[in-house]
């Protein structure tokens, strides 16, 4: 077991934490100008219609089983989020129903801990935005898990494109970072991110998809990420096997006291 989970911290924050600097591959299929469409709508009007997808709960819990495979390992493992809207969300990684790694976020810290080698984290979101090329705060990690957009969209100044009924809304911050946001034409809910460092050579991608739509909102059920990087490539498949909203949600963490803590530079 030692062996398997030897690299949990890693595996841990890039299914969690990476997927939040999204990025994805072009697409295979020449885009077509909005413009030149009968179903153009401004991006104003797109972004509007967009946030008009309710998100109307308090606390969500959910059960997921997440696949892990990369260059040198594979792994399966059972994810429990439980999520308090705007104030916290704690993250359980299990195997074999033990819980291997804990993880702690609200809008001022990032605190984490690992049993294998029995280290942890404790810090503010920079050392994780600087590790992973892009600015990170709760509200990203939020939208990530709720297979919303991580930037607000209508802070942004984009192009827009349509093609196979999803509007591609491009924003190039500087020539190094590009970003790219799918949105379905018919429910206007998030298809794909996407984000590309250029320099750093680093691309990630996170597909959304198997919609459901409940009373409080319309959860995907499944989250696929694929990273690439210098140092390889890595896919990583979340999908939701049990969701519930406005629960009762404890949040307990400590970390032990015998662990070594660790610093991110």
């Amino acid at each position: 077991m030692n062996r398997f989970f030897k690299n949990c911290k890693t595996f841990f924050w890039v299914s969690f934490i990476s997927s939040l600097t999204l990025v994805s591959c072009k697409s295979k299929t020449a885009a077509v100008d909005v413009s030149k469409t009968e179903n153009k709508k401004s991006i104003n009007k797109i972004i509007e219609n967009y946030y008009n997808n309710k998100t109307d709960f308090s606390t969500l819990y959910i059960k997921a089983s997440v696949q892990y495979a990369s260059e040198k390992q594979n792994q399966n493992v059972t994810a429990e989020i439980k999520l308090k809207k705007d104030e916290q969300i704690l993250i359980s990684i299990r195997f074999l129903g033990i819980t291997m790694a804990k993880a702690s976020i609200t809008p001022t810290k990032v605190s984490y801990y690992e049993k294998v080698k029995s280290t942890y984290y404790e810090g503010d979101f920079s050392a994780l935005s600087q590790l992973l090329g892009t600015d990170l705060d709760f509200s990203k990690v939020q939208n990530m898990l709720l297979g919303r957009a991580i930037d607000n969209l209508k802070e942004g100044k984009f192009t827009e494109s349509l093609e196979n009924q999803v509007y591609r809304l491009d924003e190039t911050a500087d020539d190094n970072l590009k970003k790219s946001f799918y949105i379905d034409a018919n429910s206007f809910l998030m298809n794909k991110q996407e984000i590309t460092q250029t320099k750093e050579e680093r691309m990630i991608q996170v597909v959304y998809s198997n919609p459901k739509e409940f009373k409080e909102m319309t959860l995907p059920l499944n989250i696929n990420i694929d990273t690439y990087q210098k140092k390889g490539k890595a896919e990583i498949n979340l999908e939701y096997n049990t969701v519930s909203f406005n629960e009762e949600l404890s949040f307990p963490y400590s970390v032990p006291n015998d662990y070594k803590r660790i610093i991110i530079k």
